[in-house]
């Protein structure tokens, strides 16, 4: 019971992680199955995620990822592209972390709480990046990939390696997430 709760633990936190950026949490999960010390087993449909050509490919798929994000208005476009992604990226991190589940509850949970995570810190993300390219014209836009390419990588990591931190910090930033973007409070009136 343990193991299934702590594995569903740090399937929402890489779940969170790809509504950061979609490939970080996807190249650390295959770096960490990979590790001799074995910080994360997958399920067995999901070894192919630790494989070198999944390593490559994940690689390269971050690095290019990070980089589109560091143009101004390239990156909300790329929010257009990465949300739907990113949802079954979530499904997909999820699914592969839950190893002791019979397959029904796996992928509910996946699709419902893995895909369902993803698409709210995809959201906020794309709101935070949409306010930044309209108050900042742009400008604002590699201070606010740097922090979301560094929470994706914190919280992947944090998954595997605290899932119970991760879980708290995913609740932390959903609470802050709704709170300053969904419940601001109108500039006040100039006199």
């Amino acid at each position: 019971m343990v193991d299934t709760v702590l594995s569903v633990l740090i399937g929402l936190g890489l779940a969170a992680a790809c509504g950061f950026r979609v490939f970080v949490p996807l190249l650390i999960m295959s770096l960490a199955s990979r590790a001799e010390v074995g910080h994360l087993v997958l399920g067995e449909h999901f070894a192919w995620i630790g494989s070198t050509p999944a390593l490559i490919a994940f690689s390269a798929a971050t690095l290019l990822e990070i980089a589109g994000y560091y143009i101004p208005w390239v990156d909300n476009l790329l929010d257009a592209v990465a949300t739907p992604t990113a949802v079954v990226a979530g499904i997909l991190v999820t699914a592969s972390a839950m190893t002791d589940v019979s397959p029904m509850l796996k992928w509910t949970l996946a699709v419902l709480a893995g895909g369902g995570t993803t698409a709210v810190f995809q959201g906020l993300t794309a709101m935070v990046r949409h306010i930044s390219s309209f108050t900042t014209g742009g400008l604002g836009n590699p201070v606010v990939a740097t922090v979301e390419a560094g929470s994706s990588a914190l919280l992947a990591v944090l998954a595997i390696t605290v899932p119970v931190v991760a879980f708290l910090f995913v609740l932390g930033l959903l609470y802050l997430g709704v709170r300053k973007l969904l419940f601001r409070r109108p500039a006040a009136r100039a006199a």
